[in-house]
């Protein structure tokens, strides 16, 4: 498809860093930016503005208030309060309290939103439960997207191959309630070694790595969403993980995803990893519980 419109609320690392990519997409018409100050978000409009010229791209983008994003063929949730997190375990459950107000305010703006909404604000999984909960708006976190990459690149690594040859998946919670389904998981086609403590170790390494180095996790994040984008806006199909509602719990699922619509492709589990999905689903249904008050009223997304 082309000729899409896709809206971005947040102009921080996230949001500047899928707006960019975005300008280099053939079938994006045009990006709507809103950000916490009309300044942030005319910054960015301006810088993008060169961009396109510069790189002889043909996407248009507007700085334009959060209510006229309706106009939107999907939007994109990626604003965070201010807070300083000090957590050194389960880091991304510690914007809870913070960030849950700012998204419980921003869906009720998009009550009747049909197309969908990418969420990528942490926690990614309880926060696209209660967007998806107040707004209605069929919403897919991008948490599990990243893990998964993640953990190919790690096993990639381990095994001397391309990542190309990895299948497997990390479902669940974004956090360390991450499942990692080794036993599924493939070698060019043949089942192999999973190293558990060298492959959490390093999955809990590269954040901390990232946000050490450059303040904050950005490029991967941005290619998860353009990536999640692409499919749901029919541009292309393909497979991705993505927190989904899954009897009432939003977490992280493999998607099958065909000309925009997705379609749950269950993975087979062994015991551990099936009592660490039902772990990671009781923690999720805990955080919402303690923001769920934010709901005030509103209709449930099923």
């Amino acid at each position: 498809m082309t000729g899409l419109t896709v809206g971005i609320v947040g102009a921080g690392a996230v949001g500047q860093t899928v707006a960019a990519l975005l300008v280099g997409e053939p079938w994006c018409d045009r990006l709507l930016i809103t950000s916490r100050t009309d300044e942030s978000a005319a910054g960015l409009v301006t810088d993008l503005d060169d961009m396109a010229h510069l790189s002889h791209t043909a996407t248009r983008v507007h700085a334009l208030p959060v209510a006229e994003l309706d106009q939107a063929d999907a939007v994109v949730i990626c604003p965070r309060a201010r807070f300083t997190n000090t957590a050194t375990r389960n880091v991304r459950m510690a914007g809870l309290a913070a960030n849950a107000p700012l998204i419980a305010e921003l869906a009720r703006t998009f009550r009747g939103f049909t197309p969908p909404v990418v969420m990528v604000t942490n926690p990614v999984d309880v926060l696209a439960r209660l967007f998806a909960t107040i707004s209605g708006a069929p919403t897919y976190g991008i948490g599990s997207a990243t893990d998964t990459v993640r953990y190919r690149a790690v096993l990639a690594a381990h095994h001397q191959v391309p990542v190309t040859a990895v299948d497997g998946y990390v479902i669940g919670e974004h956090g360390d309630g991450a499942v990692i389904c080794a036993s599924s998981t493939t070698v060019h086609g043949q089942t192999c070694t999973v190293p558990l403590d060298l492959v959490r170790a390093e999955l809990a390494a590269r954040p901390r790595q990232i946000n050490t180095g450059i303040g904050r996790t950005r490029h991967g994040p941005a290619a998860a969403v353009l990536s999640t984008l692409r499919k749901l806006l029919d541009v292309e199909d393909g497979t991705d993980v993505l927190s989904v509602n899954r009897a009432g719990v939003w977490l992280g699922i493999r998607l099958h995803i065909h000309a925009g619509h997705p379609t749950v492709q269950p993975l087979e589990l062994n015991a551990h990893e099936t009592a660490a999905l039902l772990a990671a689903r009781t923690a999720l249904e805990a955080a919402y519980r303690q923001i769920s008050h934010h709901e005030q009223g509103a209709r449930t997304c099923l």
